[in-house]
């Protein structure tokens, strides 16, 4: 009849003039997970690209020779891997390495001790002005490191306190450190240490303990987690730190000079030339610690932070 739908293959003429992109879009209205699986492998593939490939960009120049590097592309010109052991033979870089470990792990205990202090208090005790004093904590986060740098250059070469000289010194790095990246810790142990029930921190109170023992004893091995996230994350942070680890000394690894003034130093340790190789060589051993720092920590980092998320 003439007003029937054609049936059979010539019916279907509109299915057969859809393009790919309409038919991978009519299948993701029939499918949604398959098109959130397409946009999370995009995504993946895009975030891995734009951080993974600045290190191969760097692997490629430290074993290229340095006469072919110009001549560099996506694969390197030559193969010169004795540039990582002129990396310690043209600088004590070993020394830089202990130094930034040094400065990362003192830094890092300071923080975890008074931020577990101030997020026992935040997370498991009243008070007024709770809240508020809170958001002042956090706000120092917002603030740009530069904008403390002025007073502290002045506190720490002896202008505002005669006699407190701290400039290369280890305490001209540890301090501001603290200061910086403590709201972020103490955020996070406030979070894990007001979901520890109540009655678990009153039978050790019933047992004799005080609230400092009760911190530390049940409050703080319950909430590992949440610890140990801020603890990697402080230690990452004050790692790789650049702006008053380049400002607060000279450069010289006999005053605490971080892995930063190592990898400057390289820049002038050849005689004639920019050591461009070496360079790159050096920026590659010295990210190797924090690498290893993260492939091992990263399932209490993830499981730090998605239980901070949730409140039982």
């Amino acid at each position: 009849m003439a007003g029937e739908t054609p049936s059979g293959p010539a019916g279907d003429t509109g299915e057969l003039k859809r393009g790919p992109f309409e038919r991978w879009v009519d299948r993701a209205i029939k499918n949604p997970e398959r098109a959130y699986r397409a946009m999370f492998y995009v995504v993946t593939a895009f975030f891995l690209f734009t951080t993974l490939f600045p290190f191969y960009w760097l692997l490629v120049l430290a074993v290229t020779p340095e006469a072919r590097l110009y001549q560099a592309g996506l694969l390197p010109a030559g193969f010169n891997p004795d540039v990582f052991v002129s990396v310690f033979q043209q600088l004590p870089f070993h020394v830089y390495m202990f130094n930034s470990l040094v400065l990362a792990t003192v830094t890092t205990i300071i923080v975890l001790l008074l931020a577990s202090l101030a997020g026992y208090v935040f997370g498991r005790l009243e008070f007024p002005g709770k809240g508020i004093l809170m958001l002042a904590i956090l706000a120092i986060s917002y603030f740009p490191p530069a904008a403390f740098f002025l007073p502290l250059w002045q506190l720490f070469n002896g202008n505002i306190v005669p006699g407190l000289n701290l400039y290369n010194t280890p305490g001209a790095m540890i301090l501001p450190f603290s200061s910086l990246f403590m709201p972020l810790s103490i955020f996070i142990l406030t979070t894990f240490y007001g979901q520890i029930p109540d009655g678990l921190e009153d039978a050790a109170r019933v047992e004799g303990t005080t609230r400092l023992g009760a911190l530390f004893r049940v409050i703080m091995p319950l909430s590992a987690p949440g610890v140990a996230t801020a603890g990697v994350l402080t230690f990452i942070a004050v790692y790789n730190e650049f702006f008053f680890s380049f400002l607060m000394n000279d450069g010289q690894p006999d005053n605490w000079a971080p892995i930063v003034g190592g990898i400057l130093q390289l820049k002038t340790a050849g005689q004639f030339e920019s050591t461009f190789s070496v360079m790159a060589a050096g920026s590659i051993v010295a990210v190797l610690p924090v690498a290893v720092l993260v492939v091992v920590a990263q399932e209490k980092i993830v499981s730090g932070l998605t239980s901070g998320a949730l409140k039982e």
